[in-house]
């Protein structure tokens, strides 16, 4: 199956090598997001290895050199096409020559202002190579906005906001659609397109249906209103706003994406159904899995990234012990060039515990020295220890850590009352007939952290489909949550969750029962099974033709019927048996609001089960802390959270076009001029003091004579695009 790092890594290589100046030697000119996203995929060693003799910033004073070609490699902003044109104007030459490399597509109205410019001359040539997307893991892709939950679900402070916030959410999606769209296009796919309709609320956040937002109601009087043969205009568009969910909205925005780029490029997507079938790309939300988030997942890279402080889900601090014996702070990387990171994250932990340690067996009984005695074999002991640990000691330290937090906070009692309220079930596969009175010791418990209280609460009100007022107080009393934790759990009815049931609201269980069958069951299998509800997975235009499915390219049905299961399987590892294939259909699910990383490490089950190529997206990754961290000020438009501390963006000016947005988004600050100093009787201004990233101290002279010498690739070696 192709990675997306590992095409996201060969699309900027392939940018880079395709320049070939005939001094070889050439600079690389990037903006701070374009400078970040070659970052997450290269090294400073590899880009320099490519003939790149400096790397520079585009913000920054920078040294005029005109015997270099320079590889500009930016951000389609009105800005930098300014900057660029700048750097060949007024009788100023920067570099020989400009090769443009912008990250996403250049809007048509730059493109003419770069060509009618006086920097057109020295333009070698423009590519645009659409990769203006997070590619996280192998699978998964990410916006890395996670502000958006805000903008999707927090209701307006006011009802004279709502035009407002939804213009700003509009915003936002169509942001999303382009870089959707990215994706899509740099895996050379145009799929068929299906978005979750919900059928239990209406539209959430700034869509909820709005005089501000909703278009006059037909006149009472009119003929063709209520008509269901022939309905008038009015009535459509008035009754049209009650499905603008997020999801339907984002879209028919990336269909309208994709439509415009495949204009522009006739030969995108070409690829014969008879190589590959044609992919599919599901949009779902936040809304349609709410439970996912509280549920205590016990596979590696979700259990530690719950219980351990791992920032942005890749960097863990621990203790490694020296082979001296002392012990000093080290901070590991989690990433897919980690191998046994990438064999052990979606293992259950138990799992993963017993590869580590049967790994570290086989590691002594490879290496004889182990089975001598005396001092010299101890000494060489603590070497080849030390020489283990460097490798494999986090992996150990963040499986004995999470084990330790498993046992001492009562995490086995608190899954199984979380596994009840998920599913419904009990480990028997019977309805749970005591729950509340396994739930409430946990709450009135101190050794139970009070974030593991909330998500227990929050998924007992799921599973009861909202409980009377009176009886939610109670619980928070036992729990003794704090005004915030309270409002976490009550933040739930913004995402369409009921939280509260009178006495007089009707029993809902047979069609709650039958909404939750639905939800659970997994759309991904329905889709590679052809059983997926049109009704709630409804297509942006057309199906595909109905066709049967080649048994010989599926393998048997998977264990699991979902992102989280229908029974409880949350002890079991999933079993993979799939067949080869290196055409396989792809499937593309994003998802706005935020997944998890249960959500992610079930992408990768289900390409093993369902014999497919999965891809997963969304605005951003969480973890269950952070996503009651964020309902706790989802009424106050996160202000207050670490996304947004101020809240959301002031959208006072009104509406404005999708280039000025994505200028505002993208916009750097130009570094001061260099400042003249006096020096004698004279003022001279002295080089720009800005630190640069080179493998040589020369600026001029013969290209030819750029010889790194041991201490320029040390200097290589050392650190990352700084500026």
């Amino acid at each position: 199956m192709p990675s997306l790092i590992n095409i996201v890594r060969d699309k900027f290589l392939d940018a880079i090598r395709s320049v070939n100046p005939p001094g070889r030697w050439k600079i690389l000119v990037v903006d701070e997001h374009s400078q970040k996203l070659l970052g997450s995929v290269l090294k400073q060693f590899d880009v320099l290895q490519e003939n790149v003799t400096q790397i520079e910033n585009i913000a920054n004073n920078r040294d005029v050199q005109p015997g270099f070609e320079a590889i500009y490699l930016l951000m389609p902003t009105s800005q930098n096409v300014d900057r660029i044109i700048r750097d060949f104007s007024d009788g100023r030459q920067h570099y020989a020559g400009a090769h443009l490399f912008f990250v996403e597509g250049l809007a048509e109205s730059l493109f003419q202002r770069l060509t009618a410019s006086p920097a057109e001359p020295f333009l070698k040539g423009l590519k645009e190579l659409f990769i203006n997307f997070w590619a996280t893991e192998a699978q998964t892709f990410s916006i890395q906005d996670p502000a958006q939950f805000f903008s999707i679900y927090s209701p307006p402070r006011s009802e004279s906001l709502h035009q407002l916030a939804r213009e700003r959410l509009e915003e936002d999606l169509r942001f999303n659609a382009r870089l959707i769209a990215n994706v899509c296009i740099t895996l050379n796919e145009f799929p068929y397109i299906r978005y979750y309709m919900p059928q239990s609320h209406l539209p959430l956040g700034p869509l909820k249906p709005n005089p501000q937002t909703r278009p006059p109601p037909p006149p009472e009087s009119a003929s063709r209103w209520r008509s269901n043969l022939a309905r008038g205009a009015d009535a459509r568009a008035y009754e049209a706003v009650e499905t603008d969910f997020v999801t339907k909205l984002l879209a028919f925005m990336v269909q309208a994406t994709l439509e415009e780029h495949k204009k522009n490029n006739p030969e995108f997507a070409k690829t014969p159904e008879s190589v590959r079938p044609r992919s599919t790309l599901i949009i779902t939300d936040r809304s349609m899995d709410s439970v996912a988030p509280f549920i205590h997942e016990f596979t590696y890279q979700a259990m530690a990234n719950d219980l351990l402080p791992i920032m942005n889900g890749t960097k863990y601090t621990y203790k490694f012990q020296s082979s001296l014996g002392a012990y000093e702070d080290k901070t590991a990387t989690l990433s897919d060039s980690d191998t046994v990171w990438t064999e052990v994250r979606h293992m259950h932990m138990r799992e993963a515990i017993d590869k580590l340690m049967a790994d570290f067996n086989k590691f002594l009984e490879e290496n004889a020295v182990f089975k001598g005695e005396g001092a010299a074999n101890l000494n060489d002991m603590k070497e080849m220890l030390a020489s283990y640990h460097n490798t494999k000691s986090k992996e150990k330290s963040m499986a004995q850590e999470c084990m330790a937090i498993f046992e001492r906070a009562k995490l086995p009692d608190v899954a199984t009352v979380e596994q009840c309220c998920a599913t419904g079930v009990n480990a028997e596969g019977k309805t749970p007939k005591s729950l509340v009175e396994e739930m409430v010791p946990l709450l009135d418990s101190r050794e139970v952290h009070n974030i593991d209280k909330v998500r227990v609460i929050a998924l007992y009100v799921q599973y009861r489909d909202g409980v009377p007022d009176e009886d939610r107080r109670r619980l928070y009393q036992h729990a003794r949550l704090t005004l915030a934790e309270q409002d976490a759990v009550n933040a739930l009815v913004h995402l369409g969750v009921r939280i509260t049931r009178n006495p007089t609201d009707k029993d809902l269980k047979k069609k709650l029962k039958q909404n939750l069958l639905l939800k659970n069951t997994n759309y991904l299998e329905d889709q590679v099974a052809d059983k997926l509800d049109n009704t709630m997975f409804p297509y942006v235009r057309e199906a595909p033709t109905q066709a049967p499915l080649a048994q010989s390219l599926r393998s048997p049905p998977p264990q699991t019927t979902s992102l989280r299961s229908q029974k409880p399987a949350w002890h079991r590892a999933p079993k993979p048996g799939a067949i080869a294939n290196d055409h396989k259909q792809r499937i593309f699910v994003f998802v706005a609001g935020g997944m998890t990383y249960s959500e992610q490490r079930e992408a990768y089950n289900l390409s093993t089960s369902l014999n497919k190529d999965i891809f997963i997206g969304s605005t951003h990754t969480f973890t269950p802390r952070e996503f009651v961290d964020d309902l706790k000020v989802l009424d106050l438009g996160g202000t207050g959270s670490r996304a947004v501390p101020n809240g959301l963006r002031d959208m006072n000016g009104g509406q404005r076009s999708y280039q000025e947005f994505y200028d505002e988004r993208y916009y750097t600050k130009d570094a001061p001029p260099p400042q003249k100093v006096q020096t004698g009787g004279g003022l001279s201004a002295p080089k720009s003091s800005a630190p640069k990233l080179s493998p040589t101290n020369s600026t001029s002279g013969s290209i030819h004579s750029l010889t790194p010498s041991a201490k320029e690739e040390k200097k290589k070696k050392k650190g990352f695009f700084r500026f």
